[in-house]
């Protein structure tokens, strides 16, 4: 036998790779498997179809079949919502402790209130200043005509219903 030179073992090479190549079916490439078979999703069943949680981000999806397919829509996120609602609240806070801070920038208001009048309110009860007793004021000679004027209504319309409902029963009987 002799010895083997460069360029045959060259050729021993490139046939070795050339079978190679023939037995995979083309050139040998890093293909990355479906995102479900290296476990990036969790699916669970659901009535309406499938659950599936990513669990590289945390995001949850609901998956159903429909006419053109399945098609995955995300559940929202009210965790997301809440920290949105407290950032602004935490912000507003902050603001409003900053502008109370500042004292105040009302301009043209006077120190004291005004006292407020209404005519339609009845006097408090007044203490007499000697006995120390409360006085009631007592209703107007007005007050008690419109009180009796509005019992005589009623009296009147209670025993016109009398009278009918008794025409009524005895008619029937």
């Amino acid at each position: 036998m002799r010895p083997a030179t460069s360029s045959t073992t060259s050729w021993l090479a490139t046939a070795a790779l050339a079978a190679v190549l023939a037995t995979s079916g083309g050139p040998v490439t890093a293909q990355s498997l479906p995102d479900s078979e290296n476990g990036r999703y969790s699916m669970t069943p659901i009535p309406e179809g499938v659950l599936r949680l990513d669990t590289r981000t945390g995001t949850m999806s609901t998956c159903t079949r429909n006419g053109a397919g399945w098609g995955c829509y995300a559940v929202p996120d009210e965790r997301a919502a809440f920290d949105a609602e407290i950032g602004r609240l935490q912000a507003e806070n902050e603001k409003l402790k900053e502008q109370l801070a500042a004292g105040p920038t009302v301009s043209g208001k006077i120190d004291e209130a005004l006292p407020k009048s209404d005519p339609l309110k009845k006097a408090e009860p007044k203490v007499a200043e000697g006995d120390r007793k409360i006085e009631i004021p007592l209703p107007s000679d007005q007050d008690v005509d419109r009180v009796m004027s509005f019992l005589e209504k009623a009296w009147r319309r209670l025993i016109e219903m009398a009278n009918r409902v008794q025409k009524d029963v005895s008619g029937k009987i």
